[in-house]
């Protein structure tokens, strides 16, 4: 079989960290999502909860705090994307594995082998996993909801030139309402074999 990377970006609530856990499960490859977060704080020296609230929001109070006049905001998130890039790239040369979010599509647009997903669903449908599946009240599901596409669209960008939409550097894209976790990833799993060989 041929080392390959898969990338999953999806809509908040849309279940994609789910099916891409359990897609890595499927293929036998692993799966990269908090620990390029923990590795990115570890070699700044910060605590993984600034660097995870800092990687897609400008606006938290720690870095408020630290450059109150705004000074240096942008250059500390263009350092936090620098490292996760080199990170990605690092994960993607030592090993088949799963990628989600931050940029991969992207980043590893000059990769020969690599399955770059979109995952979505429609907002009530991620409403329902938000307060069905992750136990968020409604409120504060419909707010995560916006706040958090929003945060990943402006994410996107600012780091892909490129980017014009989701469908952006996207071979495939999946509405997980449709299919259910275990039917998307089955899906998934079947065309990575299909291009990867097993």
């Amino acid at each position: 079989m041929k080392q390959y990377v898969i990338t999953i970006s999806r809509q908040f609530g849309s279940l994609g960290r789910t099916i891409a856990q359990r897609l890595s499960e499927t293929l036998q490859i692993e799966f990269y999502d908090r620990d390029i977060v923990e590795e990115t704080a570890k070699r700044m020296g910060l605590p993984v909860s600034v660097v995870s609230n800092k990687e897609e929001n400008p606006n938290t109070a720690f870095f408020k705090r630290q450059y109150p006049l705004g000074m240096g905001i942008g250059s500390m998130q263009d350092e936090i994307f620098s490292i996760q890039e080199n990170i990605i790239r690092d994960l993607a040369k030592r090993e088949s594995c799963i990628i989600v979010g931050r940029c991969a599509d992207s980043i590893l647009m000059d990769m020969d082998n690599h399955l770059n997903v979109y995952v979505y669903a429609p907002v009530e449908a991620r409403l329902r996993n938000c307060t069905e599946i992750l136990k968020m009240d409604e409120r504060t599901a419909r707010k995560m909801i916006r706040e958090v596409d929003r945060s990943r669209e402006l994410y996107h960008r600012r780091y892909c030139p490129e980017y014009n939409g989701p469908s952006t550097n996207k071979d495939l894209m999946i509405d997980s309402s449709r299919f259910g976790v275990d039917k998307t990833v089955a899906i998934l799993a079947g065309i990575a074999k299909d291009l990867f060989g097993e």
